[in-house]
């Protein structure tokens, strides 16, 4: 996991651009007065997507933005692993280590990364890339994978092999635009391959759209308002 300390190198100070400006100042909108601490995470993840990690300087704009305390917004910023305390590359790739993935191959993808990038957290030296483990994606069923995050998207990429992660790495340093998804050319999305293996029969669905409960065969009706 993450080291969950601010990087020694902190910039002079943080400034929102004028777009992200104007998304907290409506963000802010949806809480009543005295409520509005409930932004500091989306606050903090729109800094990361702005800056591509969460600097000192960025959690005490965040603080005196939100009228609240620095150290709470240090709390949060720490908590979550999510959040980046020191610069990472332009691709930053976040390989799931957790029980599924492992079983699938996870470890070797791991491997390709650490020779490939170098140590966890840690760009290379072009900044193009950089690498952490991290806990379940909640994509199992497509193991091994991994979320690469960029500060215009986060996208992920399922199915991995070594030899296909490498070569992905290598596109990225070029630049190059890699769609998302199964990498499977035998699945779609996370269909089993080859396609479904249950509920094919035609008899199960005659095309039509569904009815609204109370119009269902042998619905029960509703119960009277109290």
């Amino acid at each position: 996991m993450s080291a969950r300390k601010p990087a020694k190198n902190q910039p002079a100070s943080f400034e929102w651009t004028p777009e992200n400006k104007a998304w907290c100042d409506e963000q802010l909108k949806k809480y009543p007065p005295g409520r509005q601490a409930s932004c500091v995470i989306p606050f903090l993840w729109r800094g990361q997507k702005q800056e591509g990690w969460v600097s000192i300087p960025m959690m005490e704009a965040v603080a005196r933005q939100l009228d609240m305390p620095y150290i709470r917004v240090f709390e949060v910023a720490t908590f979550y692993t999510m959040f980046n305390l020191s610069p990472m590359g332009e691709h930053h790739v976040q390989v799931c280590g957790t029980t599924p993935c492992a079983l699938r191959g996870a470890g070797d993808l791991i491997e390709v990364c650490r020779r490939v990038i170098g140590e966890p957290h840690h760009p290379t030296a072009d900044g193009k890339l950089s690498w952490a483990e991290v806990e379940c994606l909640g994509a199992c069923v497509n193991a091994p994978m991994a979320q690469v995050s960029t500060k215009d998207a986060d996208h992920y990429y399922e199915d991995l092999t070594p030899a296909l992660l490498e070569e992905m790495l290598e596109k990225w340093r070029r630049g190059e635009k890699i769609a998302p998804g199964t990498a499977n050319p035998k699945r779609h999305t996370s269909d089993p391959e080859g396609g479904p293996t249950t509920l094919k029969d035609p008899a199960l669905y005659d095309g039509s759209p569904a009815a609204p409960i109370g119009e269902l065969p042998n619905a029960r009706p509703s119960a009277p308002a109290e």
